[in-house]
């Protein structure tokens, strides 16, 4: 058979296609395939230097990067081999990938993969989460803004261009070709080549190019984000599975609630520290701004400032250590510097009900002792109600429902207990405080009905106007008629429509409601109503307050200490008395206003009948913020806000001009009244010295029988000092005093006396109860030193006696010796 050349057989194949195509088909086709996709193929392409492209080569690179989607596990790599082809096709110096997203609301492009040229390498363009540069401005931002291709040949002449990047890299950007990578409408990413290799600018056959292979890199974000979401959904029906058995085992405590919880799911958070943080949301209802410094790193600082209407309040913090020993600490009332809240986060976080991701380092060095430096924060919250959760923050999602369905069980125990504690409460109120009878309301209309014991004395000279006013030569139901009469002083009883039998019947029931103890009672809660009714009165704070919030006010007054059991809030903690059970903070300050609203609740108490529901629910308000104003502890927190209110009301020359300047904003207001509260309740300091020295004896025995209840019912050495009856008390009690009224007195009187005049009597008072206190201490001081002195000479004396009778005995002992050896002689 003679010899077929290439030649011949070349024509032979063109003049037959059918032949050479089944031919092809039958030989050839499945090894060619079976090539393509081998493991160790490599690209038949050389790409280390500049080249036409032709249509062989181009197929052969699409096949490369088929296989680097078919062998790559990772979105950046197989991305990475993609833009070194795109770069070497469209000859640009440097390519780079700007991933779009929203965080913490905002939108912002960081970069992903930059400077890949085609000789790079994965490893230097990659970039990590901390070293991102995000884009909210530039021609990037323009892109993905406009969702449009850009080519511009001179950045120079672009009203878009940003030199930021460059100025850094200390690179020179010439020419720019930029195009958006969307899904459907939504943006995914911008894509951007830089400066055309061999040519001034990009030109329109690399836009068709970019355009044509932007395709297949939406192909391959689609993969990997259904391989991402895939994974996380995986996760996290791992969590709610393992985790649903837990839900329902433990519903008497939420501590171990949590330990359960936390510790199941602690194999699927890739995370150090996690923590939850317990709120009470109605800790006061005064708005705050606060600032919270998000970010102390040089690199990435971020101010944020928000204006609410609630005081967030951390009452309880759970953590939940996961590196080195695994353990889990319950901290109740952390401090604000704790590691989980110093970043501010959770406030943020509680404020705005939505999650806030962080991945820049928000602290410098460790935050506690066991070395522990905060890199980045995700903080979520625990709400319910649907939040749209995106990326890697799903598996935090589903974490935050189980705790919620956590705190719904322990919830939900809690409310079956509270009925029960309350019913502890309302039991023992009404076999002590029984409602006001027929009987003793007439004891108040027997000389004088209200209506004329109001104009009984001109309103000018009444003592219920001063604020020396002293309630000891007045009776119980004394006490009880002039608060009648400050109702009727504010003209609020005929302006509201107060039935005069209703008003009588409040105020004798209010007056019950005290218990017979050594300080805090009827006469202590009068006293405070009485204050307030001066510091609007006399003091002239009246002029910012409308007459519905003078009565809420005057009326928080009387019933700020209503029920107090002569105890403190750690003892009630201690002893886990029910009204500790019902409030987590605040304890007695929570279960004085519950009482009074009770008792104000009641159809024949209910001095607010005849107002409107707007109106009613006002002053309920107002009660609220007034009695829990009352706890010193919210007290230091506000002095600073205070103090800028009466150092702006020195900025202005008239008073109507401040006077309506307060009263357009209610923050101002609640801050004024709160602090009128903390006047009031101190009030007793602000005495004359003659009653003041008196009232604290009474304090003092209060603490008395407190320690005495430590001792005898809780078997524990007491929190406040009952040594004084063992002879301390001369000593200790000015010493104290003294540091009372620096402390924690001086300032509020000093503050209101620089914002009116009037009220500089309280001031004087204090200050001169302060010198009565001191020279009592420095009298006791001396007493004391004179005893010492007295008794170091004594034991002098008795050193020098001791030391003669041993020198007496010195000098006898040898005549003795000799007259023995004398008679030895003899």
């Amino acid at each position: 058979m003679a010899a077929v050349d290439q030649d011949v057989a070349e024509k032979f194949l063109d003049s037959h296609p059918d032949f050479a195509k089944q031919y092809y088909d039958a030989k050839l086709r499945p090894k060619v395939i079976s090539n393509l996709f081998q493991d160790n193929m490599t690209s038949q392409v050389n790409i280390s230097s500049f080249h036409e492209l032709n249509m062989v080569e181009e197929s052969e690179i699409i096949f490369d990067m088929v296989r680097d989607l078919q062998e790559n596990l990772q979105m950046e790599k197989a991305i990475f081999n993609f833009m070194k082809h795109l770069s070497f096709m469209i000859r640009s110096e440097k390519m780079s990938l700007f991933m779009y997203r929203m965080r913490n609301g905002t939108a912002e492009l960081a970069t992903r993969l930059f400077n890949v040229h085609k000789d790079a390498t994965l490893e230097e363009c990659l970039v990590q989460p901390d070293r991102e540069i995000i884009f909210p401005i530039g021609i990037v931002g323009h892109v993905a803004t406009t969702k449009k291709t850009v080519n511009i040949p001179d950045v120079s002449q672009s009203s878009h261009y940003s030199d930021f990047v460059d100025q850094i890299q200390e690179y020179q950007t010439k020419s720019v070709l930029a195009t958006p990578i969307m899904s459907g409408k939504d943006m995914v990413a911008v894509m951007m080549a830089v400066n055309k290799i061999g040519a001034p600018h990009f030109t329109q056959q690399d836009e068709e190019t970019l355009l044509k292979y932007l395709n297949y890199v939406n192909l391959i974000l689609r993969v990997f984000h259904l391989s991402y979401h895939h994974n996380c959904e995986t996760r996290r029906g791992q969590v709610l599975l393992w985790s649903a058995s837990k839900v329902f085992e433990e519903i008497t405590d939420i501590k171990r609630q949590f330990h359960k919880a936390l510790y199941t799911i602690r194999n699927f958070l890739n995370c150090e520290r996690y923590s939850v943080g317990l709120l009470d949301m109605t800790k006061t209802k005064v708005r705050l701004d606060r600032k919270f410094n998000l970010l102390k790193a040089t690199a990435c600082q971020c101010s944020v400032t928000t204006h609410h209407y609630l005081e967030v309040n951390f009452y309880k913090v759970i953590d939940y250590i996961l590196h080195g020993k695994e353990e889990i600490k319950v901290i109740p009332n952390p401090a604000p510097d704790h590691w989980a809240l110093a970043s501010g986060l959770p406030y943020l976080c509680a404020i705005d009900a939505r999650w806030f991701l962080f991945p820049c380092p928000v602290q410098k060095g460790p935050v506690d002792t066991s070395g522990l430096t905060i890199k980045n924060v995700l903080s979520h919250p625990i709400v319910n109600k649907k939040e749209e959760i995106v990326q890697d923050e799903t598996l935090m999602e589903s974490l935050t429902q189980f705790l919620g369905w956590s705190v719904l069980n322990t919830d939900t125990y809690d409310k079956w207990n509270k009925p029960e504690n309350r019913k502890d409460i309302f039991q023992d109120m009404v076999l002590y405080h029984i409602k006001c009878r027929t009987d003793e309301t007439q004891n108040i209309f027997t000389e004088k009905e209200p209506r004329r014991m109001e104009r009984s004395q001109p309103s000018t000279k009444s003592e219920i106007f001063e604020f020396h006013f002293c309630d000891f030569e007045h009776s119980h139901l004394d006490l009880v008629k002039l608060g009648i009469k400050m109702h009727y002083e504010l003209g609020v009883v005929d302006k509201f429509h107060i039935p005069r039998e209703t008003l009588a019947r409040c105020c004798y029931s209010l007056s019950k409601g005290y218990r017979q103890i050594a300080y805090h009672n009827w006469s202590r809660g009068f006293n405070v109503g009485q204050t307030m009714f001066t510091l609007l009165m006399t003091g002239d704070l009246k002029r910012y307050y409308t007459d519905l919030e003078t009565m809420a006010m005057v009326t928080a007054g009387l019933c700020h200490d209503i029920d107090h059991r002569g105890t403190n809030n750690l003892y009630q903690m201690k002893s886990g008395n029910p009204p500790a059970k019902l409030h987590g903070s605040s304890i007695l300050e929570r279960h004085h206003l519950e009482t009074g609203k009770t008792l104000l609740r009641d159809p024949a108490l209910n001095i607010y009948q005849n107002l409107s529901r707007a109106q009613h629910e006002q002053v309920i308000h107002l009660t609220d913020i007034a009695i829990i104003a009352t706890d010193l502890t919210l007290y230091f927190k506000k002095r600073t806000v205070f103090q800028k209110i009466v150092d702006q009301s020195k900025t202005y020359e008239s008073w109507d001009d401040w006077t309506k300047y307060m009263t357009q904003e209610t923050t101002r207001k609640a801050i004024v009244m709160a602090m009128m509260m903390t006047a009031c309740d101190l009030s007793a300091i602000a005495k004359p010295w003659e009653i003041q020295s008196k009232v604290v004896l009474s304090v003092a025995a209060e603490f008395w029988e407190q320690g005495d209840l430590e001792r005898t019912v809780l078997e524990q050495q007491p929190i406040v000092r009952t040594a004084w009856r063992e002879g301390e008390r001369e000593t200790d009690l000015p010493k104290m005093q003294c540091g009372f009224i620096d402390f924690v007195c001086a300032f509020v009187y000093k503050e209101f006396s620089r914002f009116h005049v009037e009220i500089t009597p309280m001031l004087d008072r204090p200050l001169n109860n302060r010198r009565e206190w001191n020279a009592l201490k420095e009298v006791h001081e001396a007493k004391l030193a004179a005893l010492e002195e007295a008794k170091t000479a004594k034991e002098e004396v008795a050193v020098a006696t001791t030391a003669a009778k041993q020198g007496t005995h010195t000098h006898t002992a040898p005549r003795d010796t000799q007259t023995d050896t004398g008679k030895t002689r003899e």
